[in-house]
């Protein structure tokens, strides 16, 4: 089976892993390394895979796949190549969509006092996240989860369900409607990453704990970075 795998991060190398375990044909579009994250481009170098830096498109492909699978790709994805695969094309997102499509998700859900997210993998369509949904599963958010802790709980129980998803869409399941109320949210730093006096202190202390994912910025107060509520309490007890 020929394969392209368009994915970045760990969850993007776990596939790649998994889809190699099974003897496919695989070739990768990814992005270069920043942040220390993990290295898929690097990955691909040790296993002998061929990839590309270029985003994805009809004229660069290397062969007619039978499937593509998109795992943490930062680009969207044309519709001619969307056709080219007759429809099986699918795409893992951190989040209980329809809600939360688009970035930073689970970022946005902590900010937002959700008691619960999550991942869908879903089929890709000419939309943001509007797809399809093959499989979908509920992690409940912590009051202790910091952006960093959340974030791996739920990229490491998705991959437990690549594979099922992956056959599932070699199989032809058609998908379920997603239903219910949708949100968006852009690419960008959530409320700046900034902590206000007019915001309330459930705010405050789920913003903090939503910016806490080395190496990226923390969440700041009056121009001082905060790491913890209880910094946040010491800083503003200062003015």
């Amino acid at each position: 089976m020929k394969v392209i795998l368009c994915g970045y991060h760990w969850t993007g190398c776990k596939a790649l892993e998994m889809l190699l375990d099974r003897g496919y044909r695989v070739f990768v579009y990814t992005h270069k390394m920043k942040n220390a994250v993990a290295d898929l481009e690097g990955l691909c170098r040790k296993r002998g895979v061929e990839y590309s830096l270029d985003k994805i498109s009809v004229q660069n492909m290397p062969f007619s796949p039978d499937i593509i699978c998109s795992v943490y790709y930062r680009y969207m994805i044309a519709q001619e190549v969307i056709t080219v695969v007759k429809g099986k094309i699918f795409n893992l997102h951190p989040a209980l969509l329809p809600k939360y499509r688009g970035c930073s998700s689970l970022t946005w859900a902590m900010i937002m006092g959700e008691k619960e997210c999550g991942y869908t993998f879903h089929y890709v369509d000419e939309g943001c996240d509007t797809g399809k949904i093959i499989v979908q599963n509920k992690i409940k958010i912590e009051d202790f989860d910091t952006q960093l802790t959340l974030y791996n709980r739920v990229m490491f129980e998705s991959m437990h369900f690549f594979l099922e998803a992956f056959d599932k869409v070699i199989e032809g399941y058609p998908g379920i409607e997603q239903t219910g109320e949708a949100s968006y949210y852009k690419r960008g730093c959530p409320m700046d990453g900034k902590i206000t006096d007019n915001m309330n202190e459930q705010l405050k202390e789920r913003l903090i704990r939503a910016m806490i994912y080395p190496p990226y910025p923390m969440a700041e107060y009056k121009g001082q970075e905060v790491d913890t509520w209880i910094n946040y309490k010491k800083l503003e007890s200062k003015d």
